[in-house]
């Protein structure tokens, strides 16, 4: 077990954090993909002072016109409406994974930019790495007014639920000034200063490799750059902490790992891939070791939003959710001791040809952390990465936080047993050969690092 001075290090770590008194009445969570969609709208609709956008990408698609033009059109209405949008670099300038870079998400946001000379809406490309592969803007949350619309989803069709098929995550509302004020306050400051940070809707903006030095700086400054305001609330009270951070010994990732720690009787984690770094892995051990029990919620390897259907032509890119059913396979089979005692649950999320982007922790009934942190070794050191700490010292959040997790495990099934999960002799012959293949150069450990 842990030594009382090891378990009261992990608890005074979150204890010494700093936290904004939060009402739990200024906290809404949502439970379904077309009720964030339709809250996002509604918030864009009726934003009095700014919008701030930020996301992975906001896609060329059905839901990124509606939320673009919907930009647009509250900014007609309200010409003084301060509004921004910030996407990964990268990301903004190539077609989705295996297509070209044809009509890209950037020209799109040329072409709009044209189209509504009379305003401006600007588009900012955020290059978190020299090559998208090492690091991209993963940074979270719409701030809206005073409310901060947090979620792991960036914006698209399959995000919002647009047509037939939808990809499930979380999604928080929370009405906080300070928070709001905090959030864009580090955007203002650290990101839009930078030199690196250029302008993705003017045709004239650089190429990669002309700002690879000023990236390099960025990425640099990134490391040390943090959240700064005033923690007011006492450990007694309903409180939040925006946690920001960049590389291994970020302060978000000190804070994961004693979060996980600390917990007294219960850890429940979602993850979208089964990828976790080492670190992670350890505190689960410690944690079953001690007694306490485990509960990980994670997509089955047809929800992973890179499963192929074996109908369709096979990529490279498509073998990625049977290594990490082969990263799950082992970790179970080294654990299923405490699968059988009941003490580890491990859940996989499945729910017809949708896919599962579900990020999060909860420890006891006191603390949630809300984030697009996958909890895999690319968040873990290469990604720009954020998340809100909730403290609920007093449960008042108990019928939120049950009725969420009721509805995350509502598509799932417990895997009672490692032999449940598919073996690689199982797999499809293609995919099987090639992850033979990448084993043997085994460059299968630098892929689980970088994706």
């Amino acid at each position: 077990m842990l030594s009382k001075f090891k378990r009261n290090k992990h608890q005074q770590h979150l204890a010494q954090l700093p936290k904004l008194p939060q009402t739990v009445g200024d906290v809404q969570t949502l439970f379904s993909p077309e009720d964030f969609r339709t809250a996002l709208l509604a918030a864009i609709g009726r934003a009095e002072r700014r919008i701030y956008v930020v996301a992975l990408y906001l896609e060329h698609d059905d839901a990124g016109r509606d939320v673009l033009s919907a930009l647009y059109s509250a900014q007609q209405q309200r010409p003084e409406l301060e509004i921004c949008v910030l996407v990964d670099w990268h990301r903004a300038q190539r077609g989705r994974i295996g297509a070209a870079a044809e009509n890209t998400n950037a020209d799109w946001y040329c072409d709009m930019a044209a189209k509504h000379s009379q305003q401006s809406i600007p588009v900012y490309g955020v290059p978190v790495n020299t090559r998208e592969a090492l690091g991209v803007l993963h940074l979270k949350g719409f701030i809206v007014d005073d409310t901060v619309i947090y979620t792991g989803a960036s914006v698209n069709d399959v995000y919002l639920h647009q047509h037939d098929k939808y990809r499930y995550d979380r999604y928080q509302l929370i009405r906080n000034t300070p928070l709001a004020e905090t959030m864009v306050g580090y955007i203002k400051k650290h990101i839009l200063t930078a030199s690196a940070v250029q302008r993705l809707d003017r045709s004239d903006r650089p190429k990669s490799p002309e700002i690879k030095n000023e990236t390099r700086q960025f990425r640099q400054t990134l490391r040390s750059a943090g959240y700064h305001f005033d923690g007011n609330a006492s450990n007694e009270q309903l409180a939040v902490t925006p946690l920001v951070g960049l590389g291994k010994q970020s302060v978000l990732n000190k804070t994961i790992y004693h979060l996980m720690a600390c917990a007294e009787e219960k850890l429940t984690l979602c993850t979208p891939y089964f990828n976790l770094p080492a670190l992670l892995v350890r505190n689960i051990i410690s944690l079953l070791r001690q007694g306490k029990q485990v509960e990980i919620i994670v997509g089955d390897k047809t929800a992973n939003d890179f499963y192929i259907p074996e109908d369709q032509p096979f990529k490279i890119i498509g073998a990625l959710p049977y290594l990490y059913e082969i990263n799950l396979r082992r970790f179970l089979s080294r654990l299923q001791r405490f699968v059988d005692s009941g003490q580890l649950i491990v859940r996989l999320w499945k729910d017809g040809d949708n896919s599962y982007h579900l990020k999060g922790i909860w420890v006891d009934s006191e603390w949630q952390l809300i984030t697009g942190n996958n909890l895999n070794p690319r968040a873990w050191r290469l990604d720009l990465e954020n998340a809100i700490l909730i403290h609920d010292p007093q449960q008042e959040m108990q019928e939120q936080r049950a009725r969420e997790l009721d509805t995350i495990r509502r598509h799932t099934l417990v895997v009672n047993h490692y032999l449940e999960l598919e073996s690689i002799q199982q797999y499809p012959v293609k995919v099987r050969k090639l992850i033979r293949r990448l084993r043997r150069i085994r460059i299968d450990r630098l892929i689980s690092r970088i994706l």
